[in-house]
């Protein structure tokens, strides 16, 4: 029987903080129900899986690229670097890697990388709820750390209320400097 690990990234998009990558072997004996795209699910729902993920799982690990990463790589390269570390990082290594989406990242593991893959493959499924749950209480964290920027709310995507709240507060030194929005604000404030 091989051995398939999944990994997931989340936080592409948000203009805050770090990339993370979770990697996820899931072990067949031990199903988890439920197991679905992370963005699909409710906060509550992701938390009562991750448990279940990181109990039942035969292994699984988190990677990360930060802010001064992708700021100096670019954002696809660093998630790619943070999948790496998220393989590089398993207990077990796998026979066989499934990645989310359309590009696979620099390890040493024969797989492929599956578009929209979180839905329809259990490992990728499971490595998307890791990657949120952690990447959300890092959110937290920030939140408390930097007090009205309201990052529990937003958790450092683009919305309106984040833009506000930089035009307000400026920049931090956990944003990421080479996205537009932030770049935008560095410039008229200099």
């Amino acid at each position: 029987m091989s051995i398939i690990a999944g990994i997931d990234e989340v936080g592409r998009g948000c203009l805050v903080g770090a990339v993370v990558a979770a990697a996820v072997i899931l072990d067949p004996n031990k199903p988890i129900l439920g197991l679905t795209d992370s963005k699909k699910l409710t906060a509550k729902k992701r938390e009562l899986l991750a448990r279940q993920i990181k109990e039942n799982a035969l292994a699984w690990s988190i990677g990360r690229a930060e802010a001064s990463e992708i700021d100096r790589i670019n954002i696809l390269q660093a998630s790619l670097l943070a999948m790496q570390r998220a393989y590089n990082s398993l207990s077990i290594k796998p026979d066989w890697v499934q990645v989310d989406g359309g590009h696979y990242p620099p390890i040493q593991c024969a797989g492929e990388s599956i578009i929209k893959g979180d839905l329809t493959e259990a490992a990728i499924s499971a490595a998307s709820i890791l990657a949120k749950v952690y990447r959300d209480k890092e959110m937290l964290l920030l939140d408390q750390w930097f007090p009205g920027y309201e990052f529990a709310q937003h958790k450092g995507y683009p919305t309106k209320k984040h833009l506000q709240k930089l035009a307000e507060l400026g920049v931090t030194n956990l944003h990421r400097k080479s996205f537009a929005p932030i770049k935008k604000i560095i410039l008229s404030t200099a």
